[in-house]
């Protein structure tokens, strides 16, 4: 019989690969496919029923709040309407235990994307540093890469214990 622990672990190996092929996704075609999204609800579906529902009621909770969050910023134009729905489905499986964490890891790896894209063309980055942002600079960073990298590491942390809950509560 399979336990809990292990069917996580196989619905974690099955969501890595989709989040891997998101993030190629958003970066050869700066689209994130909703069949990919979609299929991440239905691992969480799996993944709820393995722990009896325990995980329902975060997951779900912290997906609203992920959405909530992103429709701001995709109705302030700073985020796509893909990385929305992507940020949520992953934030099925952080729970809110974990929710701040894949928050800041995505946040950190986006930032990271960001740093190496201006650095990697500085006459551009003088560009928009002139101009204070104003103007049309291109489509950005494919952040669903950074929403992936996030996932990766709050749900990988959080199954094998690498991540504490309360790593910000610490004193």
């Amino acid at each position: 019989m399979w336990s809990a622990e292990n069917v996580h672990n196989v619905i974690a190996a099955l969501l890595s690969g989709i989040l891997i092929c998101v993030a190629v996704s958003d970066v050869l075609n700066r689209r994130i496919p909703n069949a990919a999204v979609a299929a991440l609800v239905g691992l969480f579906a799996l993944w709820a029923l393995a722990d009896r529902g325990a995980s329902l009621g975060p997951g779900l909770a912290a997906a609203a709040i992920g959405f909530g969050v992103g429709f701001v910023l995709y109705t302030l134009g700073v985020m796509g309407a893909g990385d929305v729905k992507l940020f949520a489905a992953v934030a099925l499986f952080t729970g809110l235990s974990y929710l701040h964490l894949f928050a800041l890891a995505t946040v950190l790896v986006g930032g990271v994307m960001a740093i190496v894209t201006l650095t990697a063309n500085p006459r551009r980055a003088l560009v928009m540093f002139t101009l204070k942002g104003r103007g049309d600079f291109g489509r950005g960073i494919p952040y669903g890469v950074a929403i992936a990298a996030g996932g990766l590491i709050a749900v990988w942390g959080a199954l094998t214990g690498a991540l504490p809950v309360d790593i910000l509560s610490r004193t």
